[in-house]
């Protein structure tokens, strides 16, 4: 529907989406998370709120939209959006859940047996009063948590995880925002297991300056008969 082209990742060669990570690349359109993780992604709206404000003639209420967007495999996002209408409010909120997805680092709580299954190690999030901490769990714990926690722990891929949470936690934004503050936070922490020196490579940008030099010729629209 936007004027990226489906073919575009394939050509120069970026293939995964952890080469964007990688480079910290940002992600302007939707489509392209849809190019990469499409069928896998599940979304989840978490609450409508209406919101008010005061006018001359009254209140003017607007619907706020809460959307949870993950893969249940590593990959999770979350987007809020204000609209007047439920569906629009919804709908936008899918678009930004999907412009923030993010990269979700597993672990283990002892022995490296098998999968990475919990978070690396402790981690906090905070959103206004609300703080929420996520604490590695044995394999088979399952998720103790609230359910909003759960909802986007689920969706971030982890199985075993305790969570601890202090202030308003019944502000489903900033409980929901805070969680997911946290689980950013898991990448953002360097342990000694990646201590090694890095090896940089060239940007996308670099690698494949030639063809991003090209001018971008718009594909005709195939005509439907119908």
């Amino acid at each position: 529907s936007s004027g990226i082209n489906a073919e575009w990742p394939l050509r120069p060669g970026i293939k995964k989406i952890e080469e964007i990570y990688l480079f910290s690349l940002p992600i302007k359109e939707a489509e392209i998370i849809d190019f990469f993780l499409g069928s896998k992604l599940k979304d989840e709206v978490l609450k409508i709120m209406p919101v008010q404000k005061q006018t001359r003639a009254g209140q003017r209420t607007r619907f706020k939209a809460f959307v949870a967007i993950g893969d249940y495999d590593g990959h999770i996002g979350l987007g809020v959006k204000c609209s007047k209408e439920v569906a629009t409010a919804i709908r936008g909120a899918i678009i930004l859940a999907k412009l923030s997805v993010i990269p979700v680092r597993r672990g283990y709580w002892g022995n490296k047996i098998g999968m990475p299954h919990t978070v690396p190690c402790k981690v906090t999030g905070k959103c206004g009063s609300v703080l929420v901490r996520l604490v590695p769990a044995p394999r088979g714990t399952g998720l103790v948590s609230a359910p909003v926690p759960k909802k986007l722990l689920n969706m971030a891929g982890f199985e075993d995880c305790y969570t601890c949470a202090t202030g308003q936690t019944a502000t489903l934004g900033n409980f929901a925002k805070a969680t997911f503050a946290a689980i950013a936070a898991t990448y953002a922490y360097l342990t000694p297991d990646m201590w090694s020196p890095t090896v940089f490579t060239n940007s996308p940008y670099q690698e494949y300056t030639d063809y991003l030099a090209k001018p971008f010729v718009k594909q005709p629209k195939k005509e439907v008969k119908y």
